[in-house]
């Protein structure tokens, strides 16, 4: 085996094809940006209910969002328009009364294949879907070569499109650091193999970074065990990540699966209810796991697309265009819907059938990154060509 195979092996770290050791020192006060992606195209009506339309409740009989009222099983008021869904009671709620959670309704990408593979690839490369393409170029990894000292991450068993490039992104998938690969006898064999060499630094701070790691995954199982937080799905994995960006990277990619309801979706309660809930804790834990750093950080959650906006004969929904983005931070200007908005009504549907995309996925990252980055013109062209960025106000 390779020095650097084995080594990447022990730290439980994978790397690109060029890929290079783990870059640490991202500080705490670095802007730092998170995406996570649900793969299935989840149910944006759902989870973002628009409560004042009554074509709403006469296509979903079964699977609607109650109005805002005194019931718990009701959505929870946003604005006259607006409701959440109530799984996010607890978690997500309080941040956006606290104007750190903010949705973009109607957006997307101009992708209508409603094939989860092409349009989550072709989101992922974030490039035009006209003319050539460079399948090996993904829109994350041309943003991290367009920032000064630049720590990503990849929290994923492979490396995913978006963060493929000519910049080396490491990638890990946090779950099976649980169980070392390499232990402490070992973990010297190897140090000890790059000892008098350029590289006898990085080493050390890797294997430094990987014992922290695991001490504070033993306090988490340890709290688990008397019942002191929850600590299992999403959060558990959040929490982790949360670890690792507070300190060593600022930019870092999760996906999530499990959001292709066809059958049996639920409305209060039920499977996509459940999935809410456990996203939701993941994500209110992310905040509160990264401390201080949460005033620099910006997260944003989005998904291939969104869901029929009828409900099927199966009390679910099929592929969809239109969802809604989420954007989380502690220093966002949040506690609002946010975007180019329309009457949710039969006549405005795409083709009859879903939310239209009215905006452009790309260019409301890019208003955020220019904002959060104060990237120029010329470097958000870089990351997404041929989009003009949209400053929706958040940062």
């Amino acid at each position: 085996m390779r020095r650097r195979s084995l080594l990447a092996a022990s730290l439980g770290l994978n790397f690109g094809a060029a890929g290079h050791l783990l870059a640490a020192g991202a500080s705490a006060s670095a802007p730092k940006f998170l995406l996570v992606f649900l793969r299935g195209g989840y149910d944006a009506a759902s989870l973002l209910v628009p409560h004042a339309s009554s074509f709403y409740y006469e296509v979903r009989k079964d699977i609607a969002i109650a109005p805002p009222s005194a019931e718990l099983t009701s959505a929870l008021p946003l604005n006259s328009d607006w409701g959440l869904h109530p799984a996010l009671r607890d978690s997500l709620y309080p941040l956006y009364q606290q104007g750190e959670l903010a949705f973009v309704p109607f957006a997307g990408t101009d992708d209508v294949s409603r094939s989860h593979f092409e349009t989550q690839d072709s989101m992922e490369l974030g490039q035009p879907l006209s003319g050539r393409k460079d399948y090996g170029s993904g829109f994350l990894n041309r943003l991290a070569g367009q920032l000064s000292g630049c720590s990503p991450m990849a929290f994923t068993e492979q490396l995913p499109k978006i963060f493929q490039g000519s910049e080396q992104v490491p990638n890990t998938a946090l779950k099976s650091l649980a169980k070392p690969s390499v232990d402490a006898r070992q973990s010297e064999i190897i140090a000890a193999m790059y000892r008098g060499t350029p590289l006898a630094a990085t080493v050390q701070e890797g294997f430094a970074l990987r014992q922290e790691l695991m001490r504070d995954l033993a306090g988490e199982m340890q709290a688990a065990s008397r019942q002191a937080i929850s600590a299992k799905g999403f959060e558990l994995e959040a929490r982790r990540i949360a670890k690792l960006m507070r300190e060593n990277f600022n930019l870092g990619f999760i996906d999530v699966g499990g959001w292709d309801t066809h059958v049996g979706q639920g409305g209060a309660s039920g499977y996509l209810a459940n999935r809410f809930d456990e996203l939701g804790q993941g994500l209110a834990g992310f905040a509160q796991e990264m401390g201080a750093a949460w005033k620099h950080c910006t997260v944003v959650v989005l998904s291939e697309f969104g869901r029929t906006f009828r409900q099927n004969g199966n009390r679910g929904t099929d592929h969809g265009h239109g969802t809604v983005m989420w954007v989380l931070g502690g220093g966002l200007k949040g506690q609002r819907i946010v975007g180019e908005q329309v009457a949710v009504e039969r006549a405005k549907l795409f083709q009859d059938r879903d939310f239209p995309v009215l905006n452009d996925y790309r260019a409301v990252l890019g208003g955020l990154f220019q904002r959060q980055y104060g990237l120029s013109a010329a470097q958000l062209a870089q990351v997404f060509p041929g989009t003009r960025a949209r400053d929706l106000g958040l940062l």
